[in-house]
């Protein structure tokens, strides 16, 4: 942020006294928006949300992350353009959260018949159904995926061994992955839960089927065990959002009896669900687990050493938050960001923490520094709305500050963020 647009309050705070706060440790539901009333902040004890799916062919096509490290003598996509028209310049404007330019993008190369092969099409419909759900256009974005796509995705249409002349020597389905995550997810958008349910379970199956397909295959592997982690994230939350903590322990429990190596990701979600149903022995247990792997320097390949450190740090944290122990939290948090200053979850904690402790000034500027360092990174609804709930207990004029917000956000934020949990 360039000083000049710094949304900075002066730095007086309102003297009255600061309610005592409401603490959810573990449960991250939706940031609510109320208009008339300023909800209790929230606090992120989860992991970072996952990450958005890839858009590749889910058989036989590589991984775009993976794309520049292979061997360009032996791989016949060699960048991201190889693999399909101007994907480089796609998938960059999703990295900028530049929805609304995908969706002229896409209409374009339709329109002028840019898209020659098979695979193509779907790599396309994939941005572009991606986009409309970023930008909550969940009716459109579900008429688009029912309109483009059979209902059987096991059908010939989308075997490559259906255009031996278009792909020689190569068999399996060219359906992006995200493509079945996302007609997975939009049905409950729409207020249909059930249908989401039942998708995203069908979904784990087929993930599971690919995973002993593919056992022997390391990188393959690896692939489609982040996928699974994906899904099952996405499951949790879905039972999570309706308080059905059994079902979640049960997932969680099951994958990490069938997972032949441990997973800290996986141990962690266990711990805050057994938290949030008052299980904190059993939290700790879980915990300590997780802190013995970080000790044994085992390697993940899903996960850095600064990742596990960190994830080891706010753990400790959350214990500590349980027990009101306010402090050590943000001892702990502080390890986080020295350790990665891009640590929002850690960032967002420590200003809550320091919320705790009345010191309202210090929590604002741990999230306005947030702001100003790592926009990319920090700017999201769950931290907008508890540096605005701090706004609105720390100063008279909470209105004009959070205008001054609302505006720097609108020039930087991307298409898919809501403005409206500033709640101006």
């Amino acid at each position: 942020m360039d000083s000049t647009d710094s949304p900075l309050p002066p730095s007086t705070i309102d003297s009255t006294e600061l309610p005592p706060p409401i603490i959810d440790s573990t449960e991250l539901p939706p940031p609510t928006i109320d208009s008339t009333e300023s909800p209790p902040p929230t606090i992120d004890s989860t992991e970072p949300p996952p990450p958005k799916p890839t858009i590749e062919s889910s058989d036989s096509l590589p991984e775009l992350s993976s794309i520049s490290t292979v061997d360009p003598l032996s791989n016949e996509f060699g960048s991201l353009n190889d693999l399909a028209h101007e994907l480089t310049s796609l998938h960059d404007l999703a990295v900028r959260g530049s929805w609304r330019s995908i969706l002229d993008k896409v209409n374009r190369a339709r329109t002028l018949s840019l898209l020659t092969k098979p695979h193509e099409h779907l790599i396309y419909l994939s941005y572009y159904v991606l986009a409309l759900t970023k930008l909550r256009r969940f009716t459109e974005a579900t008429t688009e995926l029912s309109s483009s796509l059979e209902d059987d995705f096991d059908s010939a249409v989308y075997k490559y061994e259906t255009y031996p002349q278009v792909y020689p020597n190569r068999t399996g389905s060219m359906i992006p992955f995200s493509l079945r995550w996302m007609h997975a997810l939009l049905p409950i958008k729409l207020g249909n839960r059930s249908e989401t349910l039942d998708r995203m379970y069908t979904l784990l199956g087929f993930i599971r089927e690919k995973l002993d397909k593919n056992a022997k295959e390391e990188m393959s592997f690896n692939v489609w065990k982040r996928r699974e982690i994906f899904v099952l994230n996405c499951l949790v939350t879905q039972h999570l959002a309706n308080k059905e903590f059994n079902v979640c322990l049960d997932l969680i429990s099951e994958s990490i009896a069938n997972d032949n190596s441990e997973n800290p990701v996986l141990l962690s979600k266990l711990a805050y669900i057994q938290m949030q149903t008052g299980d904190l022995e059993g939290a700790k247990c879980s915990f300590i687990l997780v802190e013995n792997m970080l000790k044994e320097e085992k390697n993940f390949e899903f996960l850095s050493d600064v990742e596990l450190k960190n994830l080891v740090n706010r753990n400790k944290a959350l214990m500590y938050l349980v027990e009101k122990d306010y402090v050590s939290a943000v001892r702990e948090y502080d390890e986080c960001i020295e350790r990665d200053y891009t640590d929002y979850i850690a960032i967002n904690n420590k200003a809550l923490c320091l919320m705790y402790l009345r010191d309202l000034s210090d929590s604002i500027k741990v999230l306005e520094s947030a702001l100003e360092r790592v926009p990319t990174v920090a700017l999201n609804e769950t931290l907008v709305v508890n540096l605005c709930s701090m706004y609105e207990l720390a100063y008279v004029n909470h209105s004009d500050i959070k205008r001054t917000l609302s505006n720097w956000i609108a020039r930087v934020a991307p298409d898919d963020f809501d403005a409206s949990c500033t709640r101006i």
